[in-house]
């Protein structure tokens, strides 16, 4: 995976099985980083974003959730990959960071980032249930690679 400054750290690609799994369970996934853009050059740092995000959805497919609670997961990361792209104008040194990095940033605590524009609570609720299932896959597989 590449930084806003063309630097590489980590990849990530899909068997051809996985590839259709998403497309079929994420059928916009393509569309996330347009649809969070501000400025053209938002549509590269959310690319960066899904591709990051990618193994944590693959995650939740394997483990056969039921399909509503998997479209919540899915809703509430593509809330976060927004939420991202907004606070990288607010935060400079946000800005600066690799992806996954300034994912495991936005997550830090018991949950997501407070959302602005409010949201209701238990929107709220849902996106830090999200969040921590986020941290904890990310935690998890970087153990995994270091062990590798």
């Amino acid at each position: 995976m590449t930084n806003s400054r063309g630097s590489v750290k980590g990849a990530f690609s899909l068997e051809p099985q996985q590839a259709q799994r998403l497309l079929q369970a994420c059928p916009d996934l393509d569309d996330w980083p347009r649809s969070w853009h501000v400025e053209p050059a938002d549509i590269f740092v959310g690319q960066q974003i899904v591709q990051a995000l990618t193994p944590f959805l693959i995650h939740l497919l394997d483990q056969r959730l039921a399909k509503a609670t998997f479209r919540r997961h899915r809703d509430n990361l593509w809330t976060l990959g927004g939420e991202l792209i907004r606070c990288r104008y607010d935060d400079d040194d946000l800005a600066k960071k690799y992806v996954k990095d300034a994912l495991q940033q936005l997550t830090q605590g018991d949950g997501g980032p407070l959302m602005w524009p409010r949201i209701t609570e238990s929107e709220q609720d849902s996106l830090d249930a999200t969040c921590r299932k986020l941290k904890r896959f990310m935690r998890e597989s970087a153990a995994a690679d270091a062990s590798d």
